[in-house]
């Protein structure tokens, strides 16, 4: 069954107890950082998420399963997963605030699809997506390393109780 939350194939992904190795430690662990037990869990909480989650969210969860999570291991990971470039920052529209929100890279770059009234947020991939990024690497000379796409409306619910 394709997962709903994101361009994954399937759910599987998404079926892992928190803590457990996924793909953001393996990746971690290739580059060298050491994985202590609360990062462990901060990751896994990434990777099994089946929505964008702020660092506020990222460190509710974690307590949950270990006490030791504080908020400065949460930033500091946050932190560390940005700079090796295994997972995003999004601004999300601003839908409520000015909260910042993680999401680890799926296998293909997505358009955030957000709804302005209540902040439900989708992700949307297309052909014509990749198209365009290649033609504007191709057109300005560029070779693209990040692509963010947010579009905000009324989703079809919002509209319904207007």
């Amino acid at each position: 069954m394709r997962c709903t939350c994101c361009p994954r194939p399937d759910r599987a992904a998404h079926t892992r107890p928190p803590g457990a190795a996924g793909r953001l430690g393996s990746d971690l662990r290739r580059r060298g950082a050491p994985r202590t037990r609360q990062r462990r869990t901060i990751l896994g909480i990434i990777e099994t998420a089946n929505k964008h989650l702020d660092a506020a969210q990222i460190l509710r969860r974690a307590q949950k399963t270990d006490r030791g999570v504080d908020r400065v291991t949460v930033y500091r990971t946050l932190g560390l997963l940005k700079r090796h470039g295994l997972i995003d920052e999004l601004a999300l529209l601003p839908l409520r605030g000015h909260r910042h929100y993680y999401e680890s890279h799926g296998p293909r770059d997505h358009i955030h699809v957000a709804c302005i009234r209540c902040g439900k947020v989708r992700e949307f991939e297309s052909q014509l997506y990749d198209d365009l990024k290649k033609q504007i690497s191709r057109d300005c000379g560029i070779e693209i390393s990040v692509a963010r796409t947010e579009v905000g409306g009324l989703c079809a619910e919002c509209r319904g109780k207007s």
